[in-house]
């Protein structure tokens, strides 16, 4: 079998719309009918939502919990929030698997648990977005969002935009380690 693997220069923003296209021809070629995009603000998913919605598949946004950077507050934007209701995508709106908890223990007490080495490890080798890619499939997942039946197309970011695409065969949180990654749809080679 052979795939072809788009490669950006940097991370960031300025990949989205390639991101987009790519997901989108990766998806009429392999039938996939779940993809699942990371969006703090929902303007990643709004891109994503509109290019896909001639296509039969389950879109799903995740974002942060309220909190993440402002208490009690949302990160998502009310008119991207708008456009994604519009378009029928569901939002779902979790605390970070790779963090959470465990991550403000290690703020308040030192050192690092296991789920932050897990973290770093895929950040520091395949860089940030391909961290959020794999750990918003888990959020999916356990927020039953996925039909957890097939593959999924997994999008994530560095910061803002999407600049990681791969497709993933999902799993829970409690079976991490049935997660697989399958292939590499498109990453940024500089981390």
């Amino acid at each position: 079998m052979e795939k072809s693997i788009t490669y950006f220069e940097k991370p960031g923003e300025e990949n989205t719309a390639a991101v987009v296209e790519a997901v989108r021809a990766r998806l009429l070629e392999t039938g996939i009918k779940e993809v699942v995009v990371a969006s703090t603000t929902g303007k990643a998913g709004v891109a994503m939502a509109e290019a896909l919605q001639e296509e039969n598949v389950n879109l799903i946004v995740v974002t942060h919990q309220y909190g993440a950077h402002d208490e009690g507050k949302w990160d998502m934007e009310s008119q991207y929030v708008s456009r994604l209701n519009e378009l029928g995508v569901e939002i779902v709106s979790q605390s970070h698997m790779f963090s959470g908890i465990e991550k403000s223990l290690s703020k308040v007490t030192g050192g690092a648990s296991r789920i932050e080495i897990v973290a770093d490890t895929l950040r520091k080798l395949f860089g940030k977005g391909f961290k959020v890619a794999v750990e918003v499939v888990i959020m999916a997942a356990d927020s039953g969002a996925l039909t957890m039946e097939g593959e999924v197309i997994a999008v994530g970011g560095t910061a803002y935009g999407a600049d990681v695409a791969c497709v993933v065969k999902p799993a829970h949180s409690n079976n991490f380690y049935g997660l697989q990654i399958r292939e590499i749809i498109c990453m940024p080679r500089n981390k």
